[in-house]
């Protein structure tokens, strides 16, 4: 029996084969559902979705023939939904079912607080060619996201169900994520991994931080592609996407991203831990790059139509290319 449609929006649907062993918040994210994630688990929470009958939870692993009605609140716009906007985008691959994009460093991906036009989706909207509902109603197509000042690759989905199967594989790890940085002073290794949770900063609610009380698990691999004499470039692979991840794990260590102006990538500290003769030219540095030496350079993951491997490559954006001539110098 359907769950009495109390709020506007009622969902009673039976869970395909190409949509199982997804979490049913992510779920219903996937089928539209025009809320925040985390709304989405508070009204699971509530008792306001049902799987077979039965209270379901946030975590449940939804599985073929699953029968998941529920009754949700219709989504509270204070503002209008995203508007189309004629801004120029790097498209890398497009077909019927998804498009990569190459973003450029100073675009946001989807419109929040301080950003409501402008962003990626904006952009996205002008193109045409339909987006998926992603997980809320200003982020269509969304998979995955980017920082404002990161350049580099990302998915955007075009259809429900490609988005239901792209976001399994993130949840599964399977979707290979490699970053290319530049960072202060030399790696204690050449190759290494980096373990510890990250969360919301109890000092600075705009910041991410290390910490076991707030955090959740999160493991970065690095590895050296270059050395100077005060800075390395290393590939960075993602085994867990939190909110800052890369940045965080970098400073955590004592090698900031270089030009990083939240976690301690850009001032005089960092430089003064070099020699006198290497301070002109870390400055120097540091004036080549306004944000962080931050790159999603490679991007690998399974068609979520017909399974094949997909492989993605972005060289880096001028200004990091000129940065590493200047420490090749």
């Amino acid at each position: 029996m359907t769950i009495p449609d109390q709020t506007g929006l009622t969902i009673d649907v039976t869970v395909s084969r190409d949509q199982s062993r997804i979490r049913l918040d992510r779920y219903l994210s996937c089928r539209g559902v025009s809320l925040s994630r985390t709304r989405i688990q508070r009204l699971i929470a509530a008792g306001r979705v049902r799987v077979n009958g039965r209270a379901g939870s946030a975590g449940y692993l939804v599985k073929p023939g699953d029968r998941i009605e529920a009754a949700l609140a219709a989504a509270v716009r204070d503002r209008p939904a995203p508007a189309a906007e004629d801004i120029p985008l790097a498209v890398v691959y497009e077909d019927e079912h998804l498009l990569v994009v190459d973003k450029p460093a100073g675009l946001v991906v989807h419109p929040a607080p301080g950003n409501y036009t402008g962003t990626l989706v904006n952009a996205l909207l002008h193109r045409g060619g339909g987006l998926s509902p992603g997980t809320a109603a200003e982020r269509p197509g969304i998979l995955h996201r980017l920082d404002k000042e990161t350049s580099g690759l990302l998915i955007v989905a075009k259809t429900g169900a490609a988005h239901a199967n792209l976001a399994a594989q993130l949840e599964a790890r399977r979707i290979e994520r490699i970053y290319q940085a530049v960072v202060w002073g030399r790696l204690p290794a050449h190759r290494g991994r980096v373990d510890a949770p990250v969360g919301r900063s109890a000092f600075d609610r705009k910041k991410m931080d290390v910490t076991e009380l707030r955090g959740r698990g999160a493991v970065t691999h690095y590895a050296v592609t270059r050395e100077f004499a005060f800075a390395t470039l290393a590939e960075l692979k993602l085994e867990t996407g939190r909110t800052h991840q890369i940045r965080v794990h970098m400073m955590h260590i004592g090698h900031p991203v270089l030009g990083d102006p939240t976690y301690g990538g850009r001032g005089r500290a960092v430089i003064r831990q070099f020699a006198n003769t290497l301070q002109d030219r870390a400055e120097r540095a540091l004036e080549l790059i306004g944000r962080q030496a931050l790159h999603a350079g490679r991007l690998a993951f399974r068609h979520p139509a017909d399974g094949r491997m997909l492989e993605f490559e972005a060289a880096p954006p001028t200004d990091i290319r000129d940065l590493l001539a200047f420490l090749s110098e």
